[in-house]
Order: C-alpha cells, then sequence, then structure tokens
C-alpha cells in the first residue's frame, strides 16, 4: 500500500492484492475477471481510472494497462476514450440463443426459426435430384468457391434484394454465421475493434469474442447510427470495421433509411473502414431498399444468408466480396470449411433458377402477415415493433418493468422470451439505463 491512504476514497473497485503471483497484471487480470464473474462488479460499473487504480496498489501503470487488456479482450470490459471503462452489459448472460427442446412445459418464442412447412417445397425439390445419374457426385469435395452456375443463381437471388453485383464477386459459405466469422478471422487481428449498434445479433459478439475483436456501440439516433457517431469511433476508437443489419435489425426490427446507407457507405469509403452488411432479413421485404453495398461496393462485404428467408436447414449463404477482400475470405472460408457442402450449394442454385425459392419467399411473407394479426390481437394494448413481413417481434415495456424481470416472469408461466441485455453490444447500457429510453424484450410469434 502506498503511503496516501485510499482506505475511504470512492472507488468502484478495491482489490486487495495478497498472495501475489508473478506476473502481478495476470493476477490483476484474474481477480477483476472473478470479481465480475461473481457479480461484484455489476454490467455498467464503471472502473477506475487505470492511473488511479495504479496508484491505490503501487504498481507501474503498464500492469493496470495490460490487466485491462486482458480482460477487454475476452468481452468482460470495455473502454472509450474520455469516458471510462466500464463493464460489459452482457456479462453472464447466455449469448447462444438455441431452444431446449427438452422442455416441454415451455413455448419457445426466443429464437427466430422460420415456418416449418414450406420445408416441404424443398424436399420435393430434392426428391427431383435424387434422381439424376450424377447425384452421388455431390457426395465428393467441391471447389471451394462453388461453381458458376451456383454463382450466376446466387446473382438471380441477390438482385430481388435490389443488388446487382457479378458472379465473380460471389463466395459461398456454410451459412450466415460462418460467413460473419470468417470474415472476421480473415480480415481482422486480435485487439482490432468493430463498430456496431449498440444492441445487435448475438452471433457477432460469440465470434468476436472467440477471435479476440473488441465491439464497439456506435451511437444511434432513431435506431440508426449517426455520423457523428460513427466520426467519434473511427478518430477516438479506431474502428477498423462495421458491422450493420440494415433491413429487419435483429432485434430492433428496423429498416435503416436510405440516408444512413448512404452516409455510411461514405464514411467506410473515406475512413478506409471494412463494412459486413448482413442481408439476412432483406428479401422478407417485397421491395427492398438498395443496400449499403450498392453505395460503396469496394468496401463493403454483403451476406446474403438463406436460413431465414429459404429454411435454416439449408446451411449455405452467398457473400459478395469486393476483389480487395476476396483471396484473404477465400483463404479463410478454405480453412474453416474446405469447402460448402456440394450438396447443399446445387440445391440451392437449383430451387433458385427452378423459383421454388420465390414461391417461399412469398408463402414465408404471406404467413408472417397472418401472424402478426394475431401479435397484434394479443398485444394490442402495447408498443410492438416490427413490420408485419418481419418474423419477430420488439416488444416495448412500460417504464416500471425491466427486460430481465419480464422475462424471468415470461419463462415462470411457460413462455421463452428474451430481453435486451442479450443482444447488448459491449458495454453500451441497456435500453432501461439510456436516458428516456425502455427495457425491450423480443418476441417470434
Amino acid at each position: 500500500m502506498p503511503f496516501n491512504s485510499f482506505d475511504n476514497y470512492p472507488m468502484s473497485w478495491k482489490p486487495a492484492l495478497k498472495n501475489l503471483t508473478a506476473p502481478i497484471y495476470a493476477t490483476i487480470a484474474e481477480m477483476l475477471e472473478k470479481d465480475i464473474k461473481d457479480g461484484l462488479l455489476p454490467p455498467g460499473t464503471k472502473l477506475p481510472p487505470q492511473r488511479e487504480l495504479a496508484d491505490y496498489l503501487d504498481v507501474n501503470l503498464s500492469t493496470i494497462s495490460k490487466a485491462f487488456k486482458i480482460c477487454e479482450q475476452k468481452g468482460l470490459i470495455g473502454a472509450t476514450v474520455g469516458r471510462g471503462t466500464y463493464v460489459s452489459s452482457d456479462v453472464g448472460v447466455n449469448k447462444i440463443l438455441l431452444p431446449n427442446h427438452g422442455l416441454s412445459n415451455v413455448i419457445e418464442l426466443g429464437s427466430i426459426f422460420p415456418e416449418n412447412t414450406l420445408n416441404n417445397e424443398i424436399a420435393a425439390y430434392m426428391k427431383k435430384m435424387v434422381v439424376e445419374p450424377n447425384f452421388g457426385d455431390l457426395f465428393r469435395y467441391g471447389h471451394p468457391e462453388g461453381t458458376m452456375w451456383q454463382k450466376v443463381a446466387a446473382v438471380k437471388l441477390i438482385e430481388k434484394a435490389s443488388f446487382k453485383t457479378d458472379p465473380q464477386e460471389i463466395l459461398l459459405a456454410s451459412g450466415g454465421q460462418n460467413a460473419i466469422t470468417a470474415i472476421l478471422a480473415g480480415l481482422f487481428k486480435p485487439g482490432d475493434k468493430i463498430g456496431t449498434d449498440p444492441v445487435t445479433y448475438p452471433g457477432i459478439k460469440t465470434a468476436a469474442n472467440m477471435l479476440g475483436i473488441q465491439l464497439v456501440a456506435i451511437q444511434q439516433k432513431n435506431n440508426e447510427v449517426t455520423e457523428e457517431g460513427l466520426i467519434y469511433a473511427c478518430k477516438n476508437e479506431n474502428i477498423k470495421g462495421l458491422y450493420l443489419i440494415p433491413d429487419f435489425h435483429n432485434p430492433t426490427t428496423h429498416t435503416m433509411s436510405i440516408d444512413t446507407r448512404k452516409m455510411v457507405a461514405y464514411l467506410a469509403q473515406k475512413e478506409d473502414l471494412i463494412v459486413i452488411e448482413d442481408a439476412i432479413h432483406s428479401l422478407l421485404h417485397e421491395n427492398p431498399l438498395a443496400p449499403i453495398a450498392s453505395y460503396a461496393p469496394e468496401r463493403v462485404l454483403y451476406i446474403c444468408s438463406l436460413s431465414k428467408v429459404i429454411s435454416p436447414g439449408l446451411r449455405l449463404a452467398f457473400v459478395v466480396a469486393p476483389e480487395v477482400f476476396k483471396k484473404k475470405l477465400s483463404a479463410a472460408l478454405y480453412n474453416i470449411n474446405i469447402s460448402v457442402s456440394p450438396m447443399m450449394a446445387e440445391l440451392a442454385a437449383g430451387i433458385i433458377n427452378e423459383g421454388v425459392s420465390d414461391t417461399i419467399l412469398e408463402k414465408r411473407r404471406a404467413y408472417s402477415r397472418e401472424q402478426n394479426l394475431i401479435v397484434s390481437q394479443y398485444l394490442g394494448d402495447y408498443k410492438v415493433n416490427g413490420a408485419p413481413e418481419c418474423i419477430f417481434r420488439w416488444l416495448v415495456l412500460p417504464d416500471d418493468t425491466t427486460g430481465k424481470a419480464f422475462e424471468l416472469r415470461a419463462y415462470h408461466a411457460g413462455v421463452q422470451v428474451y430481453a435486451s441485455e442479450r443482444f447488448c453490444s459491449g458495454y453500451s447500457k441497456t435500453p432501461e439505463r439510456r436516458k428516456n429510453g425502455y427495457y425491450c424484450s423480443r418476441k417470434q410469434r
């Protein structure tokens, strides 16, 4: 302990360094991680300034910086220039949102899974594939980048999302999550920072955490990233990229305006940002807006996944990769997958070229409209965000109800929904802690 006593100093964390083992920074990191996971430092807690903590513990500032860096890379804490370091909002929250099929007494309304009967359309087409003379060839290794026929089909599908591209720019991935992980692994490195919405798809969070990449919440206005917030993150956080879901954003259901798409494209070009545009829900729109990629095709990696718009069983996504990124991304996909299943790629190309995908899309939109009428019937007295064609909803709760409490009460009543903590990006504040904000919970019909 230094000569000056800190016993009565208002610090949110006062670790006691006893029985130290070298190196000291690793011990401090372990203590910080333990206190966070044990709940002694709740989500959103502002930690003492590094210099102040170094004085308190009588260690070098670099020791504290190294300890904080370890916890930051684990997703436990996050720092912003001029604002300090905070405990991440989603600490202790399960970010893997898959249903527990073993719970027969719980109605699953949390995980987003498309309606199952439309898979019969795919099964019918697959029966025709099975009798083809060369069907057995589909069980071999395929080319990592797919065939030209498959790429042309991908272009045909993506054009329905108001984006014209070239077959040579198409790469195949084993689903949207696989594409996101490959992009992070191939184009970023541990310690890099990527901007996101304050609440975002949990899959980007788990992938970034696994690869040591930090997510930075970008300032928003009206559910859209702002120009000021993005510029601030570029200058002060040194973000290298940006992850966005412009259409039917998961989880808020919001669709980004054209003006914001153009602004993001402009700043991506100006600041050399790599934009990951997750278009997983775009085709659910009957008349989709032009994507960010159409305004800055050389800076945007556009992901068109089939899981939500066609079928989750089709583990396939098409990635439109600019030439400058294509080689590295292709190598990352190869290292992760070797090749995408030739059978899945051929099946997807077939249903697209034969118009089966169009039929499925229209039926899926119609089904969502029907289900959303039921949502409106039962929750008409509440604010429930989401367009008629959106396959999930965002329920805004009354001021006196927290999402965490609502999720628990719903579960005890036999219904699984997810509160906003599960979606919070980095150390961003949950909606209930924002000025004039609400705490939200997501629902799927």
